[in-house]
């Protein structure tokens, strides 16, 4: 699953059906659920027959990003690979998508490419790379603990959110 999907000039249904064959309603209502795209499906003009312009042009990053995952998870894969494919949707999402994607994980390896602290956070194991090179490696708490790159990082994303809340919550009072 890459960062920039592609899709198909063709429905919201054909573009999660595409990867399985014989794809029943069932199967597809799965995939999009557990890419938290099912919600703003069934909001749009047709629902699942919507037609997604080339390349995906009518819907958002996020949109576009959760279809592409919907349809990765419509075959039972050995080895899931997310090469920043979270980076577009909001941390709530990614949350959501990451949580269908634990309850699957029984007898799959996802590895998870991320700059994004909190989409690896409840990872089993954490490589932090620098320069091509793994510099650290350990479970979230660790890695916080450790004060290297992955820590500094953490503070910083942390430090920003909270700032936005703030800022957010300063709009919202006017």
């Amino acid at each position: 699953m890459l960062q920039e999907p592609f899709l198909y000039s063709k429905t919201l249904k054909e573009n999660v059906g595409i990867a399985l064959r014989d794809a029943s309603d069932a199967d597809i209502d799965r995939a999009v659920t557990d890419a938290a795209a099912k919600e703003f499906i069934l909001n749009s003009d047709k629902g699942f027959d919507t037609l997604v312009g080339e390349r995906g042009v009518t819907l958002s990053g996020g949109q576009k990003q959760r279809i592409a995952i919907a349809r990765t998870l419509m075959k039972d894969n050995d080895i899931l690979i997310f090469d920043d494919s979270l980076s577009a949707v909001d941390t709530e999402t990614d949350a959501q998508i990451r949580a269908a994607l634990k309850k699957r994980s029984k007898d799959t390896t996802t590895i998870i490419i991320s700059h994004r602290v909190v989409t690896l956070s409840q990872a089993d194991l954490i490589l932090v790379m620098e320069d091509g090179k793994i510099t650290e490696q350990g479970t979230h708490n660790e890695l916080i603990r450790s004060g290297g790159l992955y820590s500094r990082i953490f503070n910083i994303q942390s430090a920003l959110e909270e700032e936005f809340k703030e800022e957010k919550n300063s709009y919202a009072a006017v």
